[in-house]
């Protein structure tokens, strides 16, 4: 018999070690095999074999309790049985989850101890699979200080007693396989915390997650690991075009009534569209699981589960699949810098910090009020570098855009005096930050060539698109950075009046002095047209011819600047008005209104910078190698003109002419490099963009010395436009 105040343990769901007790145990001194279950509102239960359903013992119940327990005599070593449970209303078969020997191998064991376990996710959360022949869910979760954990879910009405977990002490890990849970089941793991508060969490490594309000976990096989594609490898690489288009699914295009479009809808319509324009990234907006849409997915809670508001993880892997079909690289946005404080998640997990920081001096950030991730904590390193390579391997997607790694470098990020602490050596630098990210970006390259990671870094640290050196704290490993500070000064630049240019035409020389310190992206993103910023073309000024066409002189100048692009959706329409994530797009602009020709004008122009920079190889090939340009004119302030140009390592050369003013400009020379035949490939006043139309078609250069180079042609400068030129075929 059970004493007394075991069984009160096992009823109050405090007792920490159930296969202890529970099950099948013996034999006794007397050879006798003790079964015990534990099943609230049973009236009658019975061991049986099997491999016939004979009935081996029936087990009465502990009084005062929901215990059952039984003895067979004669068997000299272990059996396989089953319960016969009689509910009252009912009888059913069950297989007893405290049957199954512990599931997890001494090498995920290790590994998972020491925080170098490659893929986490293969060992912790819900795995459907069959043991001994039968088929259910092993549940397993990291909870180190946690008093007792069990499962419950909508398979055991949520009750914290009916599956208590067994605790693999090497490394922290609960773990309990689960006969006939199905996928698709709802489920949270209770805990007894080290504080003894009983709470709920979800899973942290959940493939799946319930639609917000609710916030359970969910049961599901995440897709097979996909192969490294040769192709998808070669258009992530530095040498060819990357154009990106940035999106958050919820608000690109709704449904009649306003409902969000699935993930296979949006294969269908949002696929085509963009790879139509000729883009040739898509760059998602967070697509972890979140609670609240205000936060665009970047205060995730369910760091494995695509947001089950588009659809399951199988039908955004079809997204990802669909996009790839058609040419475009798909690449997400990533949150490992911070976590919300919401109770079901991952905050105090288990009744200490577990996966953050516990001083708020390094744990907490003031900009969001979330948490910070620990990231000198192995297993929580190993938790975020898992997720990373779980979305490059299971959904295929070609990479990871990084958020905001300034706050996870520096340890004052938006921090007074005496609200921060220094780092080992007394600095400001997050020097266990660094090696997370050095870390992440390594495993990414070693594990997934071809794949690229982004950061969006605002600061001046050095070397985060190079590798590691001798500096501790140089070198991150990106492949990109975004150049934030090219899109602050030609933002500036071009919100100017025309008039007032000319005393500022440093802002856009400026960023030429570092464009290859780093392997930047320039974004126009989602960060830019929020918050009270206007929209892009609601920057421009002007009235509405000139908020036009400074808007499009401002792509055609983006698109032949080195480095590689992102738009955010509603720029390639000049939305008129800030994004909304509560609605669509404005998609009526490029039909009705006023201005609608020449809202199209600015998609067509968009459309037409893609495919010349994709057509020439001048424009792409050499975008993080200085030796692709060359300026032609720079100092040319009084007229606000600037011209470049830009070569590849096989002969190709592209001009580019920006002029930003509205004032046209008849019969202006201009030096290029090479004889012969020159031609317009790209003109954003052309009247099919919207524009007033001053083209030039060809022009033959002469040998006339102009600009330092031999040769030169004589054009005409069209009005706040920028020219690109090519040497005719």
């Amino acid at each position: 018999m059970l004493p007394a105040a075991t069984v009160q343990s096992l009823m109050r769901a405090d007792h920490g070690d159930p296969f202890a007790v529970l099950g099948l145990q013996g034999p006794d001194e007397d050879g006798a095999w003790w079964l015990r279950a534990l099943l609230p509102g049973a009236q009658r239960v019975w061991a049986v074999a099997a491999e016939d359903g004979r009935v081996l013992a029936e087990l009465q119940r502990i009084p005062g309790s929901e215990l059952f327990e039984g003895t067979v005599v004669g068997p000299t070593e272990r059996f396989a049985y089953r319960w016969r449970v009689d509910w009252g209303s009912a009888q059913a078969e069950l297989d007893d989850p405290y049957h199954f020997a512990p599931l997890l191998g001494e090498l995920d064991l290790w590994l998972l101890a020491e925080g170098t376990h490659q893929r986490p996710f293969q060992a912790l959360g819900a795995h459907s699979m069959a043991v001994e022949g039968v088929q259910g869910v092993r549940f397993a979760v990291w909870a180190p200080n946690a008093r007792r954990v069990s499962v419950v879910g909508e398979f055991n009405h949520w009750d914290g007693r009916r599956h208590l977990m067994r605790l693999r002490r090497e490394c922290g890990v609960w773990e309990l396989f689960i006969p006939a849970v199905a996928e698709g089941v709802l489920y949270k793991f209770e805990l007894l915390d080290a504080q003894g508060a009983v709470v709920l969490r979800a899973d942290p490594y959940a493939f799946a997650a319930e639609l917000r309000p609710g916030t359970a976990s969910r049961v599901a096989v995440p897709p097979p690991a996909a192969p490294v594609s040769p192709a998808r490898a070669a258009a992530n690489a530095f040498d060819a075009p990357m154009s990106i288009y940035e999106v958050h699914l919820g608000s690109w295009r709704r449904a009649d009534g306003g409902r969000w479009l699935t993930y296979r809808e949006l294969a269908r319509e949002l696929v085509p569209y963009a790879a139509g324009l000729g883009f040739t990234h898509l760059e998602l907006l967070p697509v972890h699981e979140h609670p609240f849409d205000g936060s665009w997915g970047y205060q995730p809670t369910g760091l494995y589960a695509p947001t089950s508001r588009f659809g399951s993880p199988q039908d955004f892997k079809f997204f990802v699949d669909a996009a790839h079909e058609a040419g475009l690289g798909v690449i997400l946005d990533w949150v490992p810098g911070h976590f919300p404080t919401d109770a079901f998640a991952l905050a105090r997990f288990d009744g200490t910090h577990l996966f953050e920081h516990a001083d708020p001096r390094e744990g907490f950030h003031p900009d969001w009020n979330t948490l910070i991730y620990n990231f000198g904590r192995a297993e929580v390193s190993n938790f975020l570098i898992g997720n990373a390579l779980y979305w490059l391997e299971r959904f295929g997607v070609d990479g990871l855009r990084v958020d905001a790694v300034a706050s996870m470098l520096y340890r004052d990020y938006s921090r007074a005096q005496g609200e921060w602490l220094p780092n080992r050596h007394g600095g400001r630098e997050n020097l266990e930050a660094v090696e997370f990210l050095r870390r992440m970006n390594h495993v990414v390259g070693t594990e997934r060539p071809g794949a690229v990671t982004i950061a969006e870094e605002s600061t001046a640290w050095p070397g985060v698109s190079r590798p590691p050196g001798g500096d501790a704290l140089h070198g991150l490993g990106f492949h990109y950075k975004w150049n934030m500070g090219w899109m602050h000064d030609t933002l500036g630049y071009l919100g100017r009046e025309s008039v007032h240019r000319p005393w500022h035409h440093d802002q856009l020389r400026f960023g030429f002095m570092y464009a290859w310190n780093e392997n930047f992206i320039l974004p126009l993103s989602h960060d830019e047209v929020v918050h009270g910023k206007r929209s892009l073309l609601g920057r421009m000024p002007g009235d509405d011819w000139q908020r036009f066409a400074n808007l499009r002189a401002g792509y055609g100048w983006m698109w032949a600047h080195p480095g590689k692009k992102l738009l955010f959706m509603g720029g390639e329409i000049a939305q008129e008005r800030e994004w909304n994530f509560e609605g669509s797009l404005d998609w009526h602009l490029l039909e009705h209104g006023p201005n609608a020709a020449r809202h199209a004008g600015v998609q067509r122009l968009v459309r037409d910078l893609n495919a010349v920079v994709r057509h020439f190889g001048a424009l792409h090939r050499r975008d993080v190698d200085p030796c692709g340009f060359e300026w032609i004119r720079h100092h040319d302030k009084e007229h606000a003109v600037f011209a470049f140009q830009r070569r590849d390592d096989q002969g190709g050369v592209v001009v580019a002419v920006a002029n930003f003013t509205p004032v046209v400009r008849h019969g202006w020379r201009l030096g290029v490099p090479c004889a012969g035949t020159w031609r317009e490939v790209i003109n954003t006043d052309l009247a099919v963009y919207g524009g007033s139309g001053v083209a030039n078609g060809e022009r033959v250069a002469e040998a006339v010395p102009c600009d330092g180079l031999p040769f030169s042609i004589a054009m005409d400068i069209a009005p706040l436009a920028t020219q690109l030129w090519a040497p005719a075929p």
